[in-house]
C-alpha cells in the first residue's frame, strides 16, 4: 500500500441515508461506461434522477436496438430504458467528454484495453468505480489504477458498492448501495443520483477498504460455489462464510489499517449476497469447478465474466508480498484449485481442518 493511500486515513464510519433533494444537489450530467448487467441497472437508476446521461458501450448493434426498442438486447432485457434522457455512444472519448462524473462498470479484465482508446485525460474527472475486481495487468485495485496510470487524484475517486445484484434492481426489489469517496460532497452527489424508492444509499470514505472487500467477496463466493459443487451443505457454508469475513478483516486491516466496522453491509452484506445468491456469477463459476469442470470449460459455458477468477491470483500475490502476510486459508485454497490445478476435493478437505 502506497504512502499516498495511507494519507487517506480519516473517518470511516458509514453515514446515514442521504435525504438531500436529488433535483437540486446532484450533477446535471453523468456518463456510464459499460454495457453489461450492472451498467444497465445503473442506467435504470440514474436516469430516474438525472436528466442527461451518456451511456458508452462497444456494441453498436446493441445501441441501435436500445434506440429502437428501449431495451438492452443482451443484458436485463426486460428493463425499460428512458431513451429521452440517454445519449448513447460507442465512442468512449465522447462519453468521457460529456460529463465530469463518470461511472465505470466494465469487467476489470477489460479496463486497460478500453482506456487505451482515450485521447482525452481523466485527471480532472470524478471517477466512480462499480467494478468489483483488480486490474489484472497492474495488479492494482481500480482506484489505485486510476491514480497511478491516469493521474486521477484520490479525492476524485469513488466506489459504488453493494450488496446489490443487477437482477434485483431490474425487478425493483429493495436494495442497498454504499457510495464511498474521501470527498463527502462528491459521495453525496452520487448517492443522491442513485437513490430510488427501491434503492437506499449510504456514504463512506473508506474507499480502499470497500474496494478490497468487493474484490475479496468474489473470491469467497467462488469458495462457496466450489463447496456447493463438491456437495458440502448449509452447515459447512455457514462456517465457511463466518471464517471468510474474519479473513477479509485480517486482509484489509493488514493493507489499510483504519477504523471500520466489517459487519456493515458494504463488507459483510456484500459478501453474503455474492456467496449465497443464485444470481452470483462467481458462485456459479465455483459450483462448476466443484462439479469437475476445468477453468477453461467453465469460462466457455458462462457468457459473463466472473471477477473472482482474475482477483484470486492478484489477491494471493498481494498478500504474499506483504512483509507479514495475513493468514488466508480460504484464499489460498481457491488459488490452489484455480491456478495450481490441484483437485478441489483434496484442497477443500484440507481446508475444513483450518476452519472453526
Amino acid at each position: 500500500m502506497t504512502e499516498k493511500l495511507r494519507e487517506m486515513e480519516t473517518r470511516t464510519e458509514m453515514k446515514t441515508d442521504i435525504e438531500t433533494d436529488t433535483k437540486t444537489n446532484t450533477p446535471t450530467k453523468i456518463s456510464v461506461i459499460g454495457g453489461g448487467s450492472w451498467a444497465t441497472a445503473l442506467i435504470k437508476i440514474i436516469t430516474a434522477n438525472i436528466d442527461q446521461v451518456c451511456w458508452y458501450m462497444r456494441n453498436e448493434q446493441a445501441i441501435e436496438h436500445i434506440r429502437t426498442t428501449k431495451h438492452n438486447p443482451n443484458y436485463l432485457s426486460d428493463v425499460h430504458l428512458n431513451i429521452n434522457k440517454l445519449h448513447l455512444t460507442s465512442d468512449i472519448n465522447e462519453a468521457v467528454a460529456f460529463s465530469d462524473y463518470i461511472v465505470f462498470s466494465i469487467p476489470s479484465a477489460f479496463l486497460s484495453k478500453e482506456l487505451a482508446k482515450l485521447t482525452i485525460p481523466l485527471a480532472e474527472k470524478n471517477i466512480f468505480s462499480a467494478i468489483k475486481g483488480i486490474e489484472p495487468q497492474s495488479g492494482l485495485i481500480v482506484g489505485e489504477y486510476f491514480n497511478k496510470v491516469h493521474k486521477v487524484s484520490y479525492s476524485r475517486i469513488g466506489v459504488i458498492a453493494g450488496p446489490c445484484h443487477a437482477e434485483e434492481v431490474a425487478l425493483e426489489r429493495l436494495s442497498y448501495l454504499t457510495i464511498a469517496c474521501t470527498d463527502e460532497t462528491k459521495a453525496q452527489f452520487m448517492a443522491n443520483a442513485m437513490k430510488r424508492h427501491y434503492v437506499k444509499t449510504k456514504i463512506s470514505d473508506d474507499v480502499v477498504g470497500i474496494e478490497y472487500a468487493a474484490m475479496l467477496k468474489n473470491i469467497y463466493a467462488l469458495a462457496a460455489g466450489i463447496a456447493h459443487g463438491l456437495g458440502y451443505g448449509d452447515n459447512f457454508q455457514s462456517v465457511l462464510m463466518s471464517n471468510a469475513i474474519r479473513e477479509m478483516r485480517r486482509y484489509i486491516k493488514r493493507i489499510y489499517k483504519i477504523k471500520r466496522n466489517i459487519n456493515h453491509s458494504a463488507y459483510l452484506g456484500d459478501l453474503l449476497v455474492t456467496a449465497y445468491s443464485l444470481f452470483s456469477r462467481n458462485r456459479m463459476f465455483g459450483t462448476m469447478i466443484g462439479k469437475g469442470y476445468t477453468v477453461k470449460s467453465t469460462m466457455a459455458e458462462m457468457n459473463m465474466v466472473a471477477e473472482g477468477y482474475y482477483a484470486t491470483k492478484s489477491a494471493y500475490l498481494i498478500n504474499k508480498n506483504q512483509e507479514r502476510p495475513s493468514r488466508t486459508p480460504i484464499l489460498d485454497a481457491v488459488y490452489k484449485v484455480l491456478y495450481e490445478g490441484k483437485r478441489a476435493s483434496v484442497v477443500f478437505s484440507e481446508l475444513t481442518a483450518e476452519l472453526d
